[in-house]
């Protein structure tokens, strides 16, 4: 697909954005990625993940720089309040995928976003996490995302691009289906 636009909108580089749909329709094993996070203990309810390498189109690669995340509990939560807890963590993936898809999305449509903020909230219940009710869920009852977006389009075409990134958000896939998760455990 060729455009005679800008080759960068939005931040996102047009040209290899419809180069990598192209090469995907060419050659679909290309898109298979898998991604990684190797997490380690520190203390407590304190632990600390880097992100570094993954597959992908092919072969293993590495991120230009490893990431290091740490992750904790508040302390009302008997944490130490080092980090961001889990679920936080869950709110951030899913309002960082929310927007990137958004602006790839915009940039494809040939809308330029001026401002993209949103606010998630996700609630829990701690009756079911600490096991004193078995009828209450783990996880989130409820997440709600709110975004404020502004741009040189109509009002209705920004909600299309907002529906189009949820419905190609592999975040939202992950929280709102049943993907199966394996634990294996290597005790020494």
């Amino acid at each position: 697909m060729s455009t005679t636009q800008s080759p960068v909108r939005n931040g996102v580089d047009t040209a290899t954005l419809f180069a990598t749909l192209d090469a995907v329709k060419q050659a679909p094993e290309a898109a298979r990625f898998q991604f990684r996070a190797r997490n380690e203990w520190v203390s407590g309810t304190h632990s600390r993940t880097t992100i570094d390498d993954f597959f992908g189109v092919g072969e293993e690669r590495a991120h230009d720089a490893p990431t290091t995340l740490d992750v904790d509990h508040p302390k009302v939560l008997v944490g130490g309040d080092n980090g961001p807890t889990p679920v936080e963590y869950v709110l951030h993936g899913l309002a960082g995928c929310l927007t990137a898809g958004m602006a790839n999305i915009a940039a494809a449509r040939g809308v330029e976003l001026t401002e993209v903020t949103s606010t998630v909230e996700g609630d829990i219940d701690l009756n079911g996490i600490l096991g004193l009710d078995g009828d209450v869920r783990n996880g989130f009852q409820n997440i709600r995302v709110t975004f404020d977006v502004k741009g040189d389009a109509p009002a209705e075409k920004l909600r299309e691009i907002v529906e189009q990134s949820r419905a190609r958000s592999a975040v939202f896939d992950i929280i709102t289906n049943t993907v199966p998760v394996t634990i294996e455990v290597v005790a020494g």
